[in-house]
């Protein structure tokens, strides 16, 4: 993984918004209507290409292939993993903390409502039999796919998403929680493993470690959650890994997130180069101030998010420098990559919460912003 060591890096979370043609072949292949294999990969890998593109168009050094493929970056874990089937009893996990839906159930109410209309759905999942991992030829496609976008453009590095190790859906096979996640975590090595082999950087998407501390089906708690993911990372090397964590809400009234403060101490026995983690959005502005107290370990870069996924505002570069400027200030310059505070569209949908335009023109003055602050740092 490189670090900014002449000038401020910029990249991103890693969901982007799909072209329209794709939702419509992902939403028939997700709901098990008939559909076109074959004009389903043709598209995902033009969008890729574009997505990839466009990215480097904007300034943004690390590129994903921004989930083309993914119907969410949880939903697609069914083409990955053995041992799920579509459950007809549970229902979806809640994406808001219980909290924020109890003291804003008007809102989210109708928020959810909306949004519900226009994502591709992905069903609940039951877990009826040994978790292990199957999804070598789709994720191989989806390595293919990005490496040949690559070939088109000038960049420093690319990074593949994938999901952290977690409970997944009901579960009907497994003695305990525990047992079920361990599973789970040793299952996903091996997409961890296969995406740094061949090349790339693995971001390991983790929205659940702040949720912890909210609800968790199976009672388990955060030391056992970072055992899990080291479980997963196992003989991984650190500088290979990126992992981003967020609270799993867009537009809302936010007043129940967990402090960074109080996760820091989890994230740093995580095994991985790099913490990806929410710092634009008016909720978490402030804690800039927790790397005044707190040594960032020598081994560990900074990736906090410089625009927010949140609303459809463009960031000013100018204030995105001055940012940038204060986090290489407390933890060094060569130690901060500028990013995003999560993805785009971490659900395939046809109403992304922010404009795709908007987005674009968010990255472009991402890349000011950090151009603004190198030659600051750097003069």
């Amino acid at each position: 993984m490189k670090r900014s060591t002449d000038r401020i890096l910029t990249t991103h979370v890693g969901s982007l918004a799909r072209p329209h043609p794709l939702l419509e072949l992902m939403r028939s292949r997700v709901e098990g209507q008939p559909y076109d294999a074959a004009e389903f990969e043709r598209r995902a890998r033009e969008a890729v290409k574009d997505v990839v593109q466009q990215q480097a168009a904007a300034g943004i050094d690390v590129v994903s292939d921004g989930e083309q493929s993914k119907a969410g970056f949880l939903g697609y874990i069914s083409d990955r993993l053995s041992g799920l089937e579509v459950d007809t009893v549970g229902v979806p996990d809640r994406q808001v903390a219980r909290e924020e839906l109890e003291q804003f159930g008007e809102y989210y109410a109708e928020y959810l409502g909306g949004k519900a209309q226009t994502m591709v759905r992905n069903p609940p999942l039951v877990c009826t039999g040994p978790i292990t991992y199957t999804g070598r030829d789709v994720l191989q496609t989806d390595i293919q796919n990005l490496k040949a976008a690559l070939a088109t453009v000038d960049v420093e590095e690319a990074f593949m998403p994938a999901l952290a190790p977690r409970i997944v859906g009901r579960n009907e096979y497994y003695t305990s929680g525990r047992d079920f996640l361990e599973a789970t975590a040793r299952a996903m090595h091996d997409e961890y493993a296969a995406i740094v082999e061949a090349g790339l950087i693995v971001q390991i998407d983790d929205p659940w470690l702040t949720a912890l501390y909210y609800q968790d089906p199976e009672h388990l708690g955060p030391e056992e959650h970072i055992e899990m993911l080291n479980l997963a990372v196992e003989g991984i090397p650190p500088e290979r890994i990126r992992y981003h964590t967020c609270y799993g809400i867009n537009e809302g009234p936010r007043i129940h997130d967990v402090p960074l403060l109080d996760l820091v101490p989890l994230l740093f026995r995580i095994r991985a180069g790099a913490i990806s983690f929410e710092a634009a959005n008016p909720r978490h502005l402030h804690e800039w101030h927790v790397w005044e107290s707190v040594k960032l370990p020598e081994d560990k870069l900074l990736i906090p998010g410089m625009i927010s996924h949140a609303y459809n505002i463009v960031e000013h570069p100018e204030l995105i420098a001055d940012f940038l400027v204060i986090y290489a200030g407390l933890v060094g310059r060569e130690r901060i990559i500028a990013g995003a505070d999560c993805g785009f569209s971490s659900t395939a949908t046809f109403s992304p919460e922010v404009n795709p335009k908007v987005v674009w023109a968010k990255f472009r003055a991402l890349a000011e912003g950090a151009r603004l602050a190198s030659e600051r740092l750097w003069r």
